[in-house]
């Protein structure tokens, strides 16, 4: 029989707490149901596991807060009474979905989880027939979105993990090697300096740089070939590092790398020279963006500027055209302008930054510099 672990709390029960207490006050009368996931570990300090067998946190408009959860689960909850949640167990043959129910009676709005599977979604639907069914999302990102000292300590440790992989990448990165080799040797680079996983590794060379996403391939890499790396994954506390340095392998075989890198470079820290209290989401991607399209690359630049981060790798908030969401202290996002030439070459620099009182700080201090190892 297999069955997922369930992660520890990080927290103490005082923070904890005042998260729940948060998340009933910002959802204003309406009920709320959080799957398993990040959302459940920002409010219990526990992800829990989203498996066929129904696990929920529900928070009513009124009473305490209550977990529902398989009672063959439920030694991986312990404690949560200390929280003030009770612990309603459920076995196999009980519809669990009624139980829910019989924590929001009465409700006439609920609020599900953004990633509910959609299993469970249609079993609160019609267990909560008179109820309106709205996403969760909107309000559990006003919680989440401006980090606390803890959080923010936590995302300066993950970033200072990062940039040590970061600063030994050139023991890996040569020619002959492939993509998929020098990823590896990242990933396991990426536990021994602090990390609990690696949840990306992305080595694009040559053209495979021209693709934002394009992770790893047998492709091997050759002298002269621009290389961007992207990486990231959690510490302990299961907040997330992200950061990305372009590489050259020896002098680069286009002529064109240098002057079009300073591009590049000017545009990433134009944004995070604009990030302060009150200035919107895309004023910063503007500020990227501003400098690239002058530079005749306006149309290389094919994905926003930032996203935010925490316990998710991509989180609220978005640093995107459209987004006028005036920055808040706290909030914590990736700067990470690029330049993709298809079937030649691309480039990303990216630095996970924090709001300040009165401006900005950035979790990683690796050189901006075009990296040449030889």
């Amino acid at each position: 029989m297999a069955r997922r672990s369930v992660l520890p709390p990080v927290l103490d029960v005082a923070v904890l707490r005042a998260r729940l207490d948060r998340a009933r006050e910002a959802a204003a009368g309406t009920g709320l149901v959080i799957a398993p996931g990040s959302d459940l570990r920002y409010l219990i300090g526990r992800p829990g596991g989203s498996l066929e067998r129904l696990t929920t946190l529900v928070i009513p408009a009124d009473g305490a807060p209550a977990l529902v959860v398989p009672k063959l689960e439920a030694p991986g909850f312990n404690g949560l009474e200390e929280l003030g949640v009770d612990v309603v167990t459920w076995v196999d043959g009980v519809d669990p979905y009624n139980l829910v129910a019989e924590r929001l009676s009465g409700a006439e709005r609920v609020a599900v989880s953004d990633f509910t599977p959609a299993l469970h979604v249609f079993g609160f639907r019609d267990a909560l027939p008179k109820a309106e069914q709205v996403l969760a999302g909107p309000i559990v990102r006003e919680l989440r979105m401006r980090k606390d000292a803890a959080e923010i300590e936590a995302l300066r440790k993950a970033g200072a993990a990062i940039d040590r992989v970061h600063a030994r990448v050139g023991e890996w990165l040569r020619p002959g090697r492939t993509e998929a080799e020098v990823g590896a040797d990242i990933a396991a680079a990426m536990v021994e300096e602090g990390h609990t996983a690696a949840d990306f590794v992305i080595v694009g060379s040559g053209p495979n740089g021209a693709s934002p996403h394009h992770a790893l391939s047998d492709r091997v890499i050759e002298a002269g070939d621009v290389v961007v790396v992207d990486i990231g994954g959690p510490v302990a506390e299961g907040y997330n590092s992200d950061s990305t340095r372009t590489y050259a392998v020896g002098t680069p075989r286009d002529a064109d790398v240098a002057a079009t890198y300073a591009v590049l470079q000017e545009a990433q820290q134009a944004a995070v020279d604009a990030v302060r209290p009150g200035a919107t989401a895309e004023s910063i991607d503007a500020a990227a963006r501003d400098v690239i399209a002058a530079a005749g690359f306006g149309d290389y630049f094919i994905h926003r500027t930032g996203h935010g981060i925490g316990l998710d790798v991509h989180e609220e908030p978005y640093i995107v055209a459209g987004n006028d969401l005036p920055l808040e202290e706290g909030m914590a996002f990736s700067v990470e302008p690029g330049i993709y030439q298809a079937g030649r070459w691309g480039a990303r620099i990216e630095d996970i930054v924090v709001v300040t009182a009165d401006g900005v700080e950035s979790m990683n201090n690796q050189p901006h510099d075009l990296v040449v190892l030889t």
